[in-house]
């Protein structure tokens, strides 16, 4: 037997070791039957968990097999070395296991939530109501799906950039199902969506990552040390996601800390917090000892360490498995439909005050603008100590762009917003037309470029070489398009708001989530098309910047006088049923948006005008001292000028000789010809 083998047997055993435990002491492997109740039986009863342990592991092992091939090991000139190819032809394997693990998933599911026996619901019908109309059906049939592709797609591919893709495609299909159990329950609802989000993520990366850099440890292939130093850094930001996304899990869901030691929830929360340490210490002496060990050339105490860490993570995964089967403690919260829905109380009669002073953490867009704001100042700093310059201006750019993110996704204003359908076109506005804007002017990719060093192996691709790909990619060039940029910036809002997109993304956190980023998104990429300073394949004259500014902001001020012609109202249902009973109707808040939507496109258009004007000036101004500097070269003497004109001179004294010399010829031939005749 291998050592890649026994530690595939011995991280199998650790998991499903340490869901038992975690079923029993949580109470689930032996609940009390009712009598005269349905119960689907024992064999449901475990195999649910199972097949969910299996489903989490195989997705664990895909993104781990990808980020090897994509990120950590070395690839020459985009194309995967001979490992990284049979990394990403296992991923094509464990993603196929993960679909059959999810598929499982269903039969089970479907068999516990009906309470019939496995054999009594191996019926096409309930199968299919299941898996398309529960919330639980729906997430599971989307990891078979997204696992068949990810599947398929891995069998050709051979670059790094398309082993990159399916890395996202695979860290994407981790999310549906953990995020439709009991976060979708939990009375801070957003803030239970987000961290489990973000766990999960951080940790698919890390556990994925080390357990994969384990195999390739013991299958002493080429390039460990450094796949390992790249894993190292990596690991340090997976640690910190987990650590701060279980925090905020834990306030999402215990009413009070007593619940940790008072309930089984509690007490399995417990348990991977332990876990969670000693993890955090192995990390700690990993970084310390055994990188070191292995760059002296001893990679055996590397081996030995990861493959102890490897179980140590697997096992914590079965009792995050058996924690999700055990219900959290119940709240005390106020039978309050609005608070059902919003995760908070309806806040009081819109003022000035309640807005700078009402604000409401949204755990996502903290970290993106934490994430914003932290890789900028690292940028910058790094400039500065190497001895190099960066523009005040634009760094001041970047932060008022980050502060304004910041007030409009967690302030009194975020709140509003989702209550009173005018507060959420002055949020819309700010993060599609003005957030933008200033993040835009920031220059990040010329700051990124300039700060970042190149891989340090020949055509290896580190961060620097990830973005010039991307760059010049042939999606970069098609979305940069000024007809493509334009037409999602414009055309996305008509069909979010005239459609009942706008309802559904209100009604689903993770909905409203992509609602916002959408607006932040978009927005980005049409100001970078039209001012941004960073380079890119698409740059416009400064004529034609200014028409694409002029051909469409009167779009926005068309919408917003449909909006004022209205005579219904957009997304009632959800409106109505959050039951607000100050301010003013909701056909009058509507009318009251669309006046903003007409009015407020004038702030930033005279922005962008200025930044235009400013470009202008400064390019005619760059173009004005480079012929400046031209002239004194010619003035200066410049060899190769001089060289090229003593050259012209040469050919003019030539072409002036041979006239001189057929003149004369022609002169003489004349005299004799005057002499002929004696003349």
């Amino acid at each position: 037997m291998t050592r890649s083998v026994r530690l595939a047997l011995v991280t199998t055993v650790a998991a499903v070791a340490a869901l038992v435990i975690g079923m029993i002491a949580g109470g689930r492997a032996f609940p009390r039957i009712i009598p005269g109740l349905p119960d689907s039986g024992a064999v449901v009863r475990w195999g649910l968990p199972i097949s969910k342990l299996l489903m989490d592991a195989a997705g664990v092992v895909t993104v781990g097999l990808l980020l090897m091939a994509a990120l950590l090991l070395p690839n020459d000139k985009g194309v995967l070395g001979k490992s990284a190819v049979d990394y990403v032809k296992a991923g094509s394997w464990a993603a196929l296991t993960w679909a059959g693990a999810a598929f499982l998933a269903i039969l089970f599911g479907a068999a516990e939530t009906i309470g019939r026996t496995l054999p009594q619901v191996l019926d096409r019908v309930i199968l299919t109501s299941y898996a398309t109309q529960t919330t639980q059906g729906v997430a599971l049939t989307l990891v078979v799906l997204f696992g068949v592709a990810i599947a398929l797609f891995s069998r050709g591919a051979i670059t790094a950039g398309a082993a990159a893709g399916l890395l996202v495609f695979a860290l994407v299909t981790m999310l549906p199902a953990p995020l439709t159990g009991h976060t979708s329950s939990s009375p801070n609802h957003d803030l239970a969506t987000s961290s489990v989000a973000l766990h999960l993520l951080s940790l698919a990366l890390w556990v994925g990552g080390l357990g994969v850099l384990a195999l390739h440890a013991l299958r002493k292939q080429p390039q460990l040390e450094l796949a390992a130093e790249r894993f190292s850094r990596l690991a340090l930001f997976c640690y910190a996601g987990v650590g701060l996304s279980g925090v905020f899990a834990l306030v999402a869901r215990l009413g009070a800390v007593s619940d940790l030691w008072t309930t089984e929830y509690g007490l399995l929360a417990l348990a991977k917090i332990v876990a969670f340490v000693l993890l955090g210490y192995v990390g700690y002496w990993h970084r310390q000892r055994t990188l070191a060990d292995l760059r002296a050339g001893k990679p055996r105490a590397f081996t030995r360490l990861a493959g102890g860490e490897t179980v140590l993570m697997f096992a914590t995964i079965g009792v995050a498995v058996a924690l999700s089967r055990t219900p959290p403690p119940d709240f005390s919260i106020p039978a309050d439909r609005a608070y059902e829905l919003l995760g908070f109380p309806m806040p009081p009669a819109l003022t000035l005050g309640n807005v700078f002073t009402l604000w409401w953490f949204d755990l996502f867009f903290a970290v993106v603008a934490a994430v914003l704001a932290g890789l900028y100042a690292l940028g910058v700093i790094r400039l500065r100590r190497r001895g190099d310059t960066w523009s005040w201006g634009r760094t001041a750019s970047w932060y008022v762009g980050v502060a304004l993110l910041v007030f409009a996704t967690q302030s009194g204003l975020a709140r509003y917003a989702k209550v009173m359908f005018d507060i959420h076109m002055i949020e819309h506005m700010t993060l599609s037309m003005v957030v933008p804007i200033f993040l835009v002017l920031g220059g990040p990719v010329t700051l990124a470029l300039r700060a970042l060093k190149p891989a340090a192996r020949r055509g290896d691709r580190g961060p620097r070489e990830w973005i010039t790909t991307i760059l010049h990619s042939r999606f970069t060039k098609v979305i940069t398009h000024p007809v493509v940029a334009t037409a999602i910036f414009v055309a996305s809002t008509y069909a979010l708001y005239f459609t009942p997109l706008f309802e559904s993304a209100m009604n689903e956190h993770l909905g409203h989530i992509w609602m916002t980023l959408h607006f932040l998104l978009s927005g980005a990429l049409f100001f970078w098309v039209i001012i941004g300073v960073d380079p890119g394949p698409n740059r416009l004259p400064h004529v034609g910047r200014l028409l694409m500014l002029f051909v469409t902001m009167p779009f926005h001020a068309f919408f917003g006088i449909a909006l004022m012609m209205m005579g219904t109202v957009i997304a009632s249902g959800w409106y109505e049923q959050l039951g607000r009973t100050w301010g003013d109707t909701l056909l009058q808040t509507q009318r009251d948006g669309g006046a903003i939507a007409w009015g407020f496109g004038e702030i930033p258009t005279l922005i962008v005008l200025l930044a235009i004007a400013v470009q202008w000036y400064q390019d005619d101004d760059r173009q004005a001292r480079r012929a400046d500097r031209r002239a004194d070269r010619i003035g200066a003497g410049d060899p190769e000028l001089d060289s090229y004109n003593a050259y012209l001179a040469r050919l003019n004294r030539a072409d002036k000789a041979d006239k001189a010399s057929r003149a004369g010829k022609v002169d003489k031939a004349g005299r004799a010809d005057k002499a002929d005749k004696g003349e």
